[in-house]
């Protein structure tokens, strides 16, 4: 990216953007194929100007954010109402850590390995962002994650800076009780408590670990078979992963990092079908986020 009053230098100076748009995007969106449809679209934009402009652009890559914004915010616009076409509930993608895509090295091609994971892609975090007003959820993550300033932000949103500011607080306040309360060393071992609970159907020791008013959401976008919704209760939850544990004979667990957090990983012949991601606080599970789609799963190989 080029310093202010530096012309661009065409379609070169873009090439460098993609994996941050990708990154933007995402948390965005929580969609991988929406993020990178959002991201091409933007390209596409870039491209179809004359020559001209694009030398006279100051910063290709500002330019492309500030499309990327644009996109992203007419996508969240009519997101609403196609999640409640959406059969059960929706959740974000799962993202797989790079180094644990068994047997596949990074492709720069992919946008999963263009991502930055870290805590403002945890699916606790993720989730409260969808609770969130299109407007807030732009003005939020471009200035609190990404550090934009509100005078770029108001370019996206078309209001003005002092306005962006006060949109961004809104969408703080709703983040500001949902970060995830336990360290990853807390959260990862009681996630292998969780997984070795499960793998004896023990639900006693499942409802232990459970926080009583602990809930579970499941995404199987009527291609898995899954509950369609959210159960509350951990003396409700633990019965219900056992009777999957029953139902499944052959299926695999293993513990691995999910959207930067420890999660589990349910392979049957060597195949992901289940992505789950855990919430902890004061040492029991409050939250689990579990996502069957096959659509969301692509990321994940082995």
């Amino acid at each position: 990216m080029e310093t202010a009053g530096t012309a661009g230098t065409g379609n070169e100076a873009t090439v460098g953007d993609r994996r941050q748009l990708i990154n933007v995007a995402y948390r965005l969106l929580g969609s991988l194929t929406e993020a990178e449809d959002a991201v091409q679209e933007a390209y596409a934009r870039w491209y179809a100007l004359p020559r001209g402009r694009q030398q006279e652009t100051v910063s290709p890559g500002a330019w492309l954010t500030t499309v990327t914004g644009r996109v992203c915010l007419d996508v969240l616009g009519s997101a609403r109402a196609r999640r409640e076409r959406y059969v059960g509930a929706w959740l974000p993608d799962p993202l797989p850590a790079h180094a644990e895509r068994d047997g596949y090295g990074a492709d720069p091609a992919d946008p999963a390995d263009q991502m930055v994971l870290d805590e403002s892609v945890t699916m606790a975090f993720l989730v409260v962002l969808e609770s969130m007003t299109p407007a807030e959820r732009v003005a939020f993550v471009l200035h609190d994650v990404f550090r934009y300033p509100f005078a770029e932000i108001a370019g996206i949103l078309r209001r003005t800076p002092a306005a962006c500011k006060q949109i961004a607080a809104s969408g703080r306040r709703r983040v500001r009780d949902a970060r995830t309360r336990a360290t990853p060393a807390v959260q990862a071992d009681v996630v292998r408590q969780v997984k070795a609970a499960w793998e004896r159907k023990d639900i006693a020791a499942l409802v232990d670990l459970l926080d009583p008013a602990a809930v579970m959401t499941a995404d199987g976008g009527g291609r898995a078979g899954t509950v369609l919704r959210p159960i509350e209760g951990g003396g409700r939850i633990a019965p219900y992963m056992v009777a999957i544990a029953d139902k499944a004979p052959g299926l695999e667990l293993l513990e691995r990092s999910v959207n930067g957090a420890p999660g589990l990983v349910a392979r049957r012949d060597g195949v992901v079908v289940t992505v789950a991601a855990f919430d902890v606080a004061e040492g029991r599970v409050s939250r689990v986020w579990v996502v069957r789609n096959p659509e969301k799963l692509r990321p994940w190989v082995g």
